[in-house]
């Protein structure tokens, strides 16, 4: 499903404060830097730039006695003298306050013409005193305001973070769900009674209060949501489950009524909770009794919804990827009436998500997207998103610009079987082990009829592995045979028989194999019933460790049947091997042949493969399924497409 983003910036509720504290700041700041200027260099540049005749009291005193000074004016407040002598040089220096009598008769007695100046201030003279107390009257205001704002802040810490977004924003409808259209049909009913709510009423029908959306990440939940606010025109709250924690007691539950407070006075509205798993937990399954704050937010969530009126127009929409550990007081009919599964895009929804996402790359005449949708089951919208922008960044490092099929292939690579690891590099004897391994499973997926069509076998180190063989499913499928299983497992075991044949010794790279193929084999034997000593019967719990409820679970089966499960695991392995050790050996030279053509080569397809192994045969070496999938490769520039069916990686991987 295509991630749709929308342009328009969000309104948030409540509202932010504009930025007068910022402004207040910038004042005080230029407030500080001009009393600065004025008390320490406005008098250093008020000074005359001349140089004075006398510096100082006692200098003054020796040019009296010495009949040089001519006259002197002195400042009753400030002490200051000035004046000239008599060889016409002023002086101006700071003087005794107040001034010495004696010193003032010398000077009379030597010819100094002495005078005093008692100036009345003006206000520039208290412009210093102004500015100070100025600047401690604002910063007095900005700390009250910071204090104010910080109080605010706390206060308003029980506030729902729900962001509001306005019959305006965003724009998002059906049209920009790309498919699903069986879940829009199935949640259109929202959108319809929040348009006429009169016409559902007047039946007595009632809208459910709440809806759940589940399916896997990246699958469109959210988009879903925001779809229905923007058919419906109305508000539409948005929040996260884990906005309601907080570090103090009773803020989560205070958040829950005020975003429910927020909602009912913007009726007609939806309230949509992403992740509501984080606060909609089961009560009383945790160590110790739970965590109590999320217990207490939850307990007010269940009481806001069961005060809902239908008629208010306020309905619930929440998202969750894990249904399984919700509280089922939250599913209850009443709360959340209606379980909606978004679950991963098939082939017919895959087509138009890739054209969603595709409007505003360059694509070259070459691509098929048809091609790209069915190589790529499994994948969510938001896979497929990345698809397309990882294949138009490997088109930038070809240099193309244009979009081409190659590039879509080895984005594919990248998002089924991880980077390539251009630093790694193998020894001769390490490449050839490599090469045996991935060739024992691509020989085992090309001749076993219940295997997966071979697509590609690589020798270079990509992802975590050293080497990969890639195989996509000729179809989409849901359902398992025992047959199928088997297969899988067998062409598991084919990288660690072919170093049995070709080496006598086993080495550490069937490691991943025997992991998956382990897990798959006690899958057979304790929940499908493949096992004919068990018979129909499933053992074991699904029970999350997380939940607390495996603490105190005791198993549900005896130390004899323990001992039968993985007796009959043992012996699903050890036959696979065995199989898997006699196709090989009767196809001895067909697995040299691609080993070959993996060391000259690195990577070949499953056509080559094919045809390798058909060739050292000396013929078809089965009937009844297509050995290879569409690949994205072009040859001569145009597209090959041998088979139109194909789809979801399961590749081998060895560490």
């Amino acid at each position: 499903m295509d991630n749709f983003n929308s342009k328009r910036p969000d309104q948030e509720y409540p509202p932010k404060k504009s930025g007068n504290s910022d402004i207040s700041r910038i004042l005080i700041i230029v407030m500080v830097v001009v009393a600065i200027f004025i008390l320490f260099v406005l008098p250093e540049l008020s000074k005359s730039s001349s140089p004075s005749a006398i510096t100082n009291y006692t200098q003054f005193m020796k040019e009296v006695t010495s009949k040089k000074v001519a006259t002197a004016i002195i400042n009753n407040n400030t002490g200051n003298i000035s004046g000239t002598l008599r060889n016409k040089q002023s002086y101006n220096f700071g003087g005794p306050v107040p001034p010495i009598p004696q010193d003032q008769v010398t000077m009379r007695q030597d010819g100094v013409n002495v005078t005093y100046s008692t100036p009345t201030g003006s206000w520039l003279s208290y412009l210093p005193d102004i500015l100070l107390l100025a600047l401690f009257v604002g910063l007095l205001v900005i700390m009250i305001r910071s204090a104010r704002g910080q109080m605010a802040s706390i206060m308003s810490i029980s506030k729902s973070r729900a962001k509001l977004y306005t019959s305006e924003r965003p724009k998002t409808t059906f049209a920009d769900v790309a498919g699903y259209n069986g879940v829009k049909l199935e949640i259109s009913e929202v959108v319809d009674f929040l348009k006429a709510p009169m016409r559902y009423n007047a039946i007595g029908a009632k809208i459910p209060k709440g809806i759940l959306l589940v399916g896997p990440p990246g699958t469109g939940k959210t988009l879903l949501a925001r779809a229905v606010a923007g058919e419906a025109g109305v508000p539409f709250l948005s929040v996260s489950g884990s906005d309601f924690m907080e570090m103090f007691v009773g803020v989560g539950a205070s958040r829950v009524r005020d975003l429910f407070q927020t909602a009912r006075k913007q009726a007609p509205a939806i309230v949509f909770i992403d992740e509501i798993d984080s606060i909609g937990r089961k009560r009383g399954a945790g160590l110790g009794g739970g965590h109590d704050e999320r217990e207490q937010t939850l307990n007010q969530l269940l009481s806001e919804m069961d005060g809902f009126d239908p008629s208010q127009g306020v309905i619930m929409i929440a998202a969750t990827n894990r249904p399984d550990i919700l509280d089922l007081a939250l599913l209850r009919p009443g709360r959340f009436d209606r379980q909606i599964v978004v679950p991963l895009p098939d082939l017919e929804e895959r087509l138009p998500i890739l054209a969603v996402h595709c409007k505003d790359v360059k694509l070259s005449e070459d691509v098929d997207l048809e091609i790209v949708a069915r190589g790529t089951p499994g994948l969510s919208g938001a896979d497929l998103a990345n698809l397309v922008n990882e294949a138009a960044l490997h088109a930038v490092r070809r240099g193309s610009s244009l979009i081409e099929m190659i590039d879509f292939e080895s984005a594919r690579d990248r998002e089924l079987m991880g980077q390539r690891r251009e630093t790694t590099v193998l020894s001769d004897e390490e490449k050839e082990r490599v090469a045996y391994h991935e060739a024992g499973h691509a020989v085992l997926a090309y001749v076993l009829d219940n295997a997966d069509p071979l697509h590609k076998v690589t020798i270079l180190p990509t992802g975590m592995a050293l080497g990969v063989t890639q195989q996509l499913p000729a179809e989409e499928r849901h359902i398992y045979s025992k047959q199928v299983i088997e297969d899988r497992i067998a062409v598991r075991m084919g990288g660690r028989v072919a170093e049995l044949i070709m080496y006598g010794d086993l080495s550490t790279g069937a490691s991943n194999d025997l992991q998956g193929n382990t897990e798959l084999a006690r899958k057979m034997v304790r929940e499908w019933g493949f096992s004919e000593r068990l018979g129909p019967l499933s053992f074991g719990d699904n029970h999350d460790v997380f939940l607390g409820e495996d603490l105190m679970h005791s198993r549900d089966y005896s130390e004899a049947t323990s001992r039968v499960v993985d007796e009959e695991v043992s012996r699903i392995l050890q036959e696979q091997q065995d199989r898997a050790m006699k196709i090989l050996s009767k196809h001895k030279a067909g697995l040299e042949k691609v080993t070959a053509e993996l060391l000259a080569k690195e990577t070949i397809s499953g056509e080559e493969v094919g045809k390798l192994i058909e060739e050292a045969h000396g013929g078809p070496v089965h009937s009844g399924k297509a050995a290879t999938v569409p690949h994205f490769t072009p040859q001569n520039g145009r597209l090959t497409k041998s088979d139109p069916n194909s789809p979801v990686a399961a590749s081998s991987r060895d560490s």
